[in-house]
């Protein structure tokens, strides 16, 4: 079964959360957006969706591999099942999941309330199931401390949020492709059977 690739937004605003998902939509991507709007619930999220019970692999195991093997050690297997309730009602989505698993891209707003966006991709950078997820800080500020800070806190890219909804759309747009179609990351490859 095909799954979309997704996108984790972690906004505190409502009124952002939606004008990135009517964003997303304009875009035509196939593109699953979950929204989160602390860093707390974010982290929830994530750690549910690897909790989730693994499918059975396409292909079968190899009888004389070791039982870690065996049990699923050493390498990835697609998930079934959603998130935890409590993860999915505080998400939204653009398209319907046909697999949740781990998001090819966290997009972060760096003024969280509350709590500051590189508090939590320290968190995020200090947990080895999650390092490989790209991390782009999405923010208003074009403080070159705050560039420099979420860089030395382990993102892999910075945008100033654009001041147009038209903006927007091709900012968007230009993300998806570029961090969901053109970059590769760990959890894009495909165990070898």
């Amino acid at each position: 079964m095909a799954t979309h690739p997704s996108i984790l937004l972690i906004e505190d605003s409502p009124g952002e959360c939606e004008l990135f998902r009517l964003a997303l939509a304009q875009t035509g991507l196939g593109v699953t957006l979950h929204t989160e709007q602390d860093a707390d619930t974010a982290f929830h999220f994530l750690e549910s969706t690897l909790m989730t019970p693994a499918a059975v692999r396409s292909c079968s195991l190899n009888q004389n591999r070791s039982q870690g093997e065996a049990a699923g050690v050493g390498f990835t297997a697609r998930v079934e099942r959603g998130p935890s309730q409590a993860a999915r009602s505080a998400s939204t989505e653009t398209m319907p999941a046909a697999s949740p698993s781990l998001p090819a891209l966290i997009l972060l707003d760096l003024n969280l309330r509350g709590r500051d966006g590189c508090d939590f991709l320290k968190r995020l950078r200090s947990d080895a199931r999650f390092t490989a997820i790209p991390v782009v800080i999405f923010t208003t500020s074009d403080d070159q401390q705050d560039l420099g800070r979420c860089y030395a806190s382990g993102a892999n890219g910075y945008v100033v949020k654009p001041g147009t909804f038209n903006e927007l759309i091709q900012c968007t747009a230009d993300l998806c492709r570029y961090w969901l179609t053109w970059n590769r990351s760990l959890f894009m490859v495909e165990p070898p059977c």
